[in-house]
């Protein structure tokens, strides 16, 4: 799977919506946006599926194979790329929280856990 994105992306949100969050399986999906960069796929674009949520704006691509979260085009928010899909580095820091109602309540005081570099042994 290989893709490239031309262009800058306008804001990166880190979503607490329930979607994102089941999507995810985590506390919060963390997305890039842009209304003027372009996708192109490189390689592997025949493996992505795109899911939409029925009467929702919320979408996921993903790799058929792997299960990967891929990037896609929106027709009302431009390119959305998840964050982790990329395997360079993300200048940009993340704009803003959204949907931050729907947080879950162990996701509170998160730096406040002791951290690690590699797994706890």
């Amino acid at each position: 799977m290989q893709f490239e994105i031309t262009g800058s992306f306008q804001s990166f949100y880190l979503c607490y919506c329930q979607h994102c969050r089941k999507d995810t399986g985590s506390g919060h999906a963390s997305n890039l946006f842009s209304n003027t960069a372009t996708l192109n796929w490189l390689q592997g674009a025949d493996s992505t599926t795109t899911f939409q949520l029925p009467d929702t704006q919320h979408i996921k691509c993903f790799c058929r194979r792997c299960g990967s979260a891929l990037p896609y085009q929106s027709e009302t928010l431009g390119i959305v790329v998840p964050a982790g899909c990329l395997d360079t580095n993300v200048e940009l820091r993340p704009t803003a929280a959204i949907f931050t109602s729907s947080k879950p309540g162990w996701a509170a005081h998160l730096d406040d856990l002791p951290s690690f570099d590699l797994f706890p042994s």
